[in-house]
């Protein structure tokens, strides 16, 4: 994960995370959207909580229900989702 920082701030208890349908690599490779399908994750990184947030801290390794659903945002035109603290499942 790119270490710049997220000009972001979740409100509340929502965590921003990456968006695991993210089509592009860290390192810039593009998928082909067949491929981006089958490698969707519920494992990610928290990238920033909200002043709400109880159990998960920026940096954290979370577990989410994969089939759960998020909010979808673009910034800096990278898409990350902002999700509840309750759907996650556990820290890692």
């Amino acid at each position: 994960m790119s270490k710049k920082k997220i000009n972001f701030k979740p409100t509340r208890d929502w965590v921003l995370v990456p968006d695991p349908r993210q089509t592009e690599t860290e390192s810039g490779i593009i998928l082909p959207e067949s491929v981006s399908d089958k490698m969707q994750t519920n494992i990610m990184e928290v990238l920033a909580t909200g002043p709400e947030c109880k159990w998960v801290k920026v940096g954290d390794t979370i577990m989410v229900d994969p089939s759960g659903k998020g909010h979808i945002i673009e910034l800096d035109n990278k898409s990350y989702v902002v999700l509840a603290e309750f759907m996650i499942l556990g820290i890692m």
